[in-house]
């Protein structure tokens, strides 16, 4: 069964038999901690601002895609109006706004 250290001890145990022989004696004490230190940084400090980066990214591509809509919805809407109101006359001249369909 391994030994586990309930949460919160930050030193590792020494014996009390160890600890008073070297009272007693007056030798040190050598603690060796096998650690197991991270080489590098870790995943989530390139991944917060990998997953911000993407959200602006998609949504500047929404908003593109909305004005994309937007302008085609009036440009129908104006092609609609032209076509319905037919040529505009101004003191003899005249405009046609959209082409007969015949």
């Amino acid at each position: 069964m391994d030994h586990r250290d309930p949460p919160g001890i930050i030193a590792p145990h020494i014996p009390a038999d160890a600890y008073r022989r070297a009272e007693a004696t007056g030798q040190p004490v050598v603690i060796v901690v096998h650690t197991t230190d991270q080489s590098g940084r870790p995943l989530r400090h390139y991944l917060f601002p990998l997953a911000i980066a993407a959200a602006a990214a998609l949504g500047g591509w929404g908003l593109v895609a909305a004005l994309c809509a937007l302008l085609d919805a009036a440009a129908h809407t104006v092609t609609v109006i032209a076509q319905t109101a037919g040529p505009i006359g101004i003191g003899g001249i005249t405009l046609r706004l959209a082409r007969p369909k015949h």
